[in-house]
C-alpha cells in the first residue's frame, strides 16, 4: 500500500497545488473530501491518501520558504480547521511550536490561510 501512496503523491502534486491555488485565488478553503474528487482519490484509505499529497505540499513549501497552501484543506468535521496531522507536521517543518489542540493552533492556522491566499492566491502565484 505504502508503494500505492507514493505513486498517487508523486503524479497528484501538481493538481493537489493547482486545485488549492484555485481555491486561493477565489479566498476559500476546502474539505479533505473536496481534494480527495478533485485528485480522483479512490479507497482504500481516501483521506489518508490526501493527507500524504498535503504534507509533501507542505515540505516542498517549506523548503521554498513560502505560506503553507495545505492550510486550505480543513476537516469537514472539526469546522473550519485542518486536522491535527497538519500542526504535527508543521511543527516536524519548524513553523509551529504550540498546542495543537488549543488557541495557538487556531492562530497559526488562521495566519497560515490569510499568508497562502496573498500568496497564492494573486496573479503572480505560482
Amino acid at each position: 500500500m505504502l508503494r500505492r501512496l507514493r505513486r498517487l503523491t508523486m503524479l497528484a502534486l501538481a493538481t493537489a497545488r493547482a486545485f488549492l491555488q484555485e481555491a486561493a485565488k477565489s479566498r476559500r478553503v476546502v474539505t479533505y473530501r473536496d481534494m480527495a474528487s478533485a485528485l480522483r482519490v479512490t479507497p482504500p484509505n481516501t483521506i489518508h491518501q490526501v493527507t500524504v499529497a498535503l504534507e509533501r505540499l507542505m515540505e516542498e513549501d517549506a523548503v521554498a520558504h513560502r505560506p503553507f497552501i495545505a492550510a486550505l484543506a480543513i476537516s469537514a468535521t472539526l469546522g473550519d480547521l485542518p486536522r491535527r496531522g497538519f500542526f504535527d507536521c508543521s511543527s516536524r517543518l519548524g513553523r509551529f511550536a504550540g498546542d495543537p489542540d488549543g488557541q495557538d493552533a487556531r492562530t497559526f492556522h488562521a495566519k497560515e490561510v490569510n499568508a497562502a491566499f496573498a500568496f497564492w492566491g494573486g496573479a503572480e502565484a505560482g
